[in-house]
């Protein structure tokens, strides 16, 4: 029998829980960190290199990322110059390393022109020492700024995985989620992305606009899966304070229920594997996955202005924020910086032996394969239903069931996995949750 997990602990925060802690949780450090002391005791055999490129070519309704929209070129430019000379700092204090993934996100990565992608992706081969097809790399873009020049370019460099936010098919869904793009826009960029012949194709979905009916969102699916994607991630729509769609209702819960479950379904009748509330897979995608990096264990160097880096038990980045004035503000201080200040973490949150345990809890549970309890008991000397009472519980209410030595969620807990994560969070990350939230 299965039990709502508000019947449990009610969720306080309506949000994706797919990390943690989440970067609005970051305060100042006390004292600062030199990265090179940071990362002086960790394994940096197998690490995830991440660029992150806060710029758009238009705010979306519904997005509360690190990003300004229709930056001045000079602006650009100069921030490809420092983080040219943050790369050069970092790379100094984290050697030696080696890197098994790269990902660069954004903002939207493909907002920069091919003198500026080609760029980018030298600085990132230089920075990891090798030529970039001798690993998984990702890359975000949008219907808008997938054209084939720049599609191609990142082609050349062995970029391997494109990710397009489509969101819908239906022009009428995305004016509602304050995106305006045109159809034949769409088409023609998955048409391109797939004539180029990029491995992965990740499409990512929205559902539960305002006015979204079942019949629309389905055939969103269906023209989504035309493409045959590789991947296909469904996003739940949240409204979020300082975003264009703050002040307007929150979705309806029953009807978004109803809707996930929907394109839930589909994608299992099509083949695809179910890996996280979110995430779907086609299998050789999600086996090439699990054996290249894992976010349990393997640290991650941010590059750029809000992305983050994790070491063992510093989280750390530069300053966050969601608004479109500080983040400008933040831009301009961050270009400033000179090559020595970029040596140290300024901003972020120390991880306790309790919050090591609690993360490694939360992104295991929160995917398909679940939490290893053996593994966990070995790296952690604890059993985790003794750590956290909440466990149990969630299998008492049907929401999580452990056999084999795995405890994983069921259907019915995966579907409030966005519940259970923060149900999960610690007090510290809670109150910091809340503080930011109330700035």
């Amino acid at each position: 029998m299965s039990t709502a997990l508000s019947d449990l602990l009610p969720p306080t925060y309506t949000a994706y829980a797919y990390s943690y802690p989440h970067k609005s949780s970051y305060a100042p450090l006390d004292p600062i960190v030199r990265l090179a002391e940071a990362w002086q005791s960790e394994d940096r055999q197998s690490l995830l290199l991440y660029l992150h490129i806060p710029f758009c070519e238009m705010r979306c309704g519904f997005c509360n990322l690190f990003a300004a929209s229709q930056p001045a070129d000079e602006l650009v430019n100069t921030y490809l110059a420092s983080l040219e000379r943050q790369a050069a700092e970092v790379h100094r204090a984290i050697q030696p390393a080696r890197f098994a993934a790269m990902a660069v996100g954004g903002g939207t990565p493909t907002f920069l022109d091919v003198v500026q992608l080609e760029r980018l992706l030298e600085l990132a081969a230089t920075f990891i020492g090798s030529d970039l097809r001798h690993i998984p790399v990702s890359v975000e873009t949008s219907p808008h700024t997938a054209d084939r020049d720049r599609l191609l370019t990142l082609f050349r460099h062995g970029v391997s995985r494109i990710s397009i936010g489509v969101q819908s098919f239906l022009e009428a869904d995305t004016r509602a989620l304050g995106r305006p793009q045109r159809l034949d826009e769409v088409i023609s960029a998955l048409d391109t992305i797939r004539s180029i012949g990029f491995p992965t194709l990740n499409i990512d979905l929205i559902f539960g606009a305002e006015g979204q009916t079942r019949a629309a969102w389905l055939g969103s699916i269906r023209e989504a899966l035309r493409f045959r994607p590789e991947e296909l991630y469904l996003y739940p729509l949240y409204v979020r304070p300082m975003t264009g769609l703050a002040g307007k209702a929150d979705a309806d819960a029953a009807r978004q229920l109803e809707l996930y479950r929907v394109g839930r379904d589909v994608l299992l009748e099509q083949g695809y594997r179910q890996q996280s509330l979110r995430a779907f897979y086609l299998p050789r995608i999600t086996d090439e996955i699990r054996a290249t990096y894992s976010c349990q264990q393997d640290g991650m160097v941010g590059l750029g202005c809000g992305a983050r880096s994790y070491t063992t038990d510093l989280h750390y980045s530069s300053r966050f924020q969601v608004g479109q004035q500080a983040i400008r503000q933040m831009l301009q201080q961050w270009v400033a910086q000179s090559e020595e200040q970029f040596g140290w973490a300024t901003h972020g949150f120390r991880l306790s032996a309790d919050e090591r345990r609690r993360r490694h809890v939360i992104l295991s549970l929160l995917q398909a394969e679940g939490l290893d309890v053996l593994d966990f008991v070995d790296r952690f000397g604890t059993v985790p239903s003794d750590e956290f009472p909440l466990l149990p519980e969630l299998i008492n209410a049907g929401l999580a069931a452990e056999a084999n030595g795995r405890l994983q969620l069921t259907v019915a807990g995966m579907e409030q996995s966005d519940a259970i994560g923060p149900a999960l969070y610690s007090d510290d990350v809670r109150a910091a949750l809340t503080e930011f939230a109330l700035r």
